[in-house]
């Protein structure tokens, strides 16, 4: 039975498998172990993945690119029909199209066929719905399911990424585990080490679990509203007075997964009575000439870009001349705080509750390990740390972690005589 572990992440995806009873990552694109979750749609329907897609978007080829695929999971936008080239496909149906394409690419890397999966979850992947939760697990299974893997089983990332961790230490620890992704932030507490990873029953040792859908695009959209959509007509006055433009389409082109909305005929006729009726038409000219153009993703880029910077730089620049000649936003990491402060905030709050849920208190967690490329988020890291004064920082593979310690659950859950892992 050959077996991987599956992170689909909303940003970016890696398969792992075992090799000599070690995890290892399967390069997914050239010598790269992590491919970007993006897909790029030809006018004809052809459709490429990754960075390959995400450049031919960039460099201007005719088409349609799909990015954050993951968070449709457990919304009624997955079943929603989107165009696709000449036809309409479901958005279960891109994603189907994605995790195949993935799923060759490392059966074509390790020359044999890949039967069973253990797949990361999110611990919620949608807030406060049990029902939405548990349809958005099932269509996961309906889809690894469709594009050949036979056996089937899921693990929360979080969990996922302490297996990974425990292989580094030699003494007992309790660890709060943050995987703060793309799309979802999941935090677990742990009672972990060498002598507990050999053990037949792992159920005791998982304390709690938590999370809330609030990730990396999220930052990504608040960020954006806050800075550069007031550049294209966001909260400008209309010509009536005390009324300003409809705000619904700014939201819409600052969120990843819902931009390609906009590029319906229908919209583009609605934006075009917007600036007729905008004070400041002008900037609606702004919006509209992305818009019309199909590049709400090149915004979007933009966008996260200089999110990722400020996390090293007190500045960054987004050059917009593709817009309107000489048009650019300078955004200061204070600016980066105040338009995301309330998402930090959130990521605080689920970590005390999580710290309560476990029945511990906040000095008893020894280490707090961190995972996801939005760990790197300063004031995000501090806010989780604030909940936890004494615990020592260890930095996790930040695109790897998870999907090793779901290759190791694999090995374990499908392999024989191997002792049982934490799961869910």
């Amino acid at each position: 039975m050959s077996s991987c572990g599956l992170d689909f992440g909303t940003s970016n995806t890696t398969l792992g498998v075992l090799c000599e009873d070690a995890p290892h990552l399967v390069a997914l694109e050239g010598e790269h172990v992590t491919i970007p979750s993006a897909i790029f749609f030809e006018p004809a329907g052809t459709a490429t993945i990754g960075r390959a897609g995400i450049a031919a978007y960039v460099e201007g080829h005719p088409g349609r690119l799909m990015r954050s695929l993951k968070s449709v999971l457990g919304r009624p936008l997955l079943e929603e029909a989107t165009p696709v080239g000449r036809s309409r496909v479901t958005f279960r149906g891109v994603i189907e199209r994605y995790l195949s394409a993935v799923k060759a690419r490392a059966e074509a890397e390790l020359g044999r066929e890949l039967t069973s999966v253990v797949h990361g979850r999110p611990v919620h992947f949608v807030d406060d719905d049990a029902e939405g939760d548990r349809k958005a697990e099932e269509a996961l299974h309906e889809i690894a399911s469709s594009i050949g893997f036979r056996h089937i089983s899921f693990e929360y990332e979080p969990i996922a990424a302490a297996l990974d961790y425990e292989r580094s230490i030699s003494s007992e620890q309790i660890a709060l585990i943050a995987d703060i992704g793309g799309g979802t932030s999941d935090f677990s507490i742990v009672r972990i080490g060498q002598s507990r990873s050999r053990s037949g029953d792992r159920r005791g040792d998982i304390l709690a679990n938590g999370g809330i859908r609030v990730g990396g695009t999220d930052f990504d959209r608040l960020l954006s509203l806050n800075t550069v959509m007031p550049e294209l007509g966001f909260r400008s006055p209309a010509k009536r007075a005390g009324l300003d433009v409809p705000s619904s389409y700014f939201h819409e082109l600052a969120t990843w997964s819902s931009i390609n909305r906009l590029y319906a005929p229908k919209v583009r006729r609605e934006i075009d009575e917007i600036k007729r009726d905008a004070a400041r038409p002008e900037l609606i000219e702004r919006f509209r000439s992305v818009v019309s153009q199909e590049r709400g993703h090149t915004l979007a880029m933009d966008v996260e870009r200089a999110k990722i910077d400020l996390s090293d730089l007190i500045e960054a620049d987004i050059a917009l001349g593709w817009i309107e000649p000489g048009l650019a936003v300078r955004i200061g990491r204070p600016d980066l705080v105040a338009a995301t402060n309330v998402l930090s905030e959130r990521l605080h709050a689920t970590v005390l509750t999580c710290i309560r849920d476990a029945g511990v208190a906040p000095d008893d967690i020894d280490v707090l390990f961190l995972t996801g490329g939005s760990t790197r988020l300063t004031h995000a890291r501090a806010a989780i740390k604030r909940a936890l004064p004494a615990a020592r920082v260890v930095d996790g593979d930040t695109f790897g972690s998870v999907g090793l310690g779901l290759t190791i659950q694999a090995g374990r859950r499908y392999g024989t005589n191997a002792p049982a892992a934490l799961a869910v």
